[in-house]
């Protein structure tokens, strides 16, 4: 079944040229010109949709309220898509659970492997072939994307926090450097500069840390070398 896809954005001319250009290439597009009209969409959709392409400058709603009430387990995956390009929009964007971050005007075919790349990560199984992983008390089930405090507590992670959390956990002790994360989490088509890395891990270091209340150094920093995730991690 293709993917199905929805398109938020004022401008009708985007939703008409981007919608033409991703149905082309094998996806559903449903269009919608603000924060309502997408609502309606997704109360009317046969199917979830897969992943919402999000504008941010929109009459009513603003696309980042939009991506704060829609980001979070079992919700579609995001990509905003905006004119305004400042690097805060785009960390706030991060912040918020967005998958990924493109400025106006872009091209189309990196539209479409940005796209490819936020829905394939969705899918593609562990490494290794296990599906869970266990350490320092934590569980992380990697099938249904499920991570579980020592207490029990099932925490929220956006999609770009789980692949990161999940490339921790496949290469633990191992000293990892902002290429090499983008790499193992995005893949080499996506083009995110490096400072997404450091947004994501403050948002894990502070999830892990907030849950239990202790300050183990999960996530280290290596000065001048990257990160490395220090606890043992066994996989099932």
């Amino acid at each position: 079944m293709m993917p199905n896809i929805l398109l938020v954005d004022d401008d009708a001319g985007i939703r008409e040229l981007v919608s033409d250009f991703l149905t082309r290439h094998g996806y559903a597009v449903t269009a919608a010109e603000d924060g309502s009209a997408m609502d309606r969409a997704i109360a009317l959709a046969e199917r979830p949709f897969d992943l919402i392409v999000l504008d941010l400058m929109m009459p009513g709603e603003h696309g980042l309220e939009i991506a704060r009430r829609l980001a979070g387990p079992g919700g579609p995956a995001i990509i905003i898509l905006s004119a305004v390009g400042e690097d805060s929009d785009r960390i706030i964007g991060l912040e918020l659970g967005a998958d990924d971050y493109l400025p106006k005007p872009c091209n189309p075919r990196e539209l479409l492997a940005r796209i490819h790349a936020v829905l394939r990560r969705r899918r593609e199984p562990s490494a290794d072939g296990g599906v869970t992983a266990d350490f320092a008390g934590w569980h992380l089930d990697l099938v249904r994307r499920e991570l579980t405090s020592p207490d029990g507590v099932l925490i929220t992670l956006s999609d770009g926090e789980f692949s990161l959390l999940r490339v921790f956990v496949e290469r633990p002790q191992q000293v990892l450097n902002r290429d090499q994360l983008l790499d193992f989490a995005r893949g080499r088509e996506n083009e995110t500069y490096d400072r997404a890395i450091d947004v994501q891990i403050s948002r894990l270091r502070r999830k892990l840390d907030g849950a239990t209340r202790m300050h183990e150094d999960l996530i280290r920093t290596v000065r001048n070398e990257g990160y490395m995730f220090t606890p043992r991690v066994v996989r099932r």
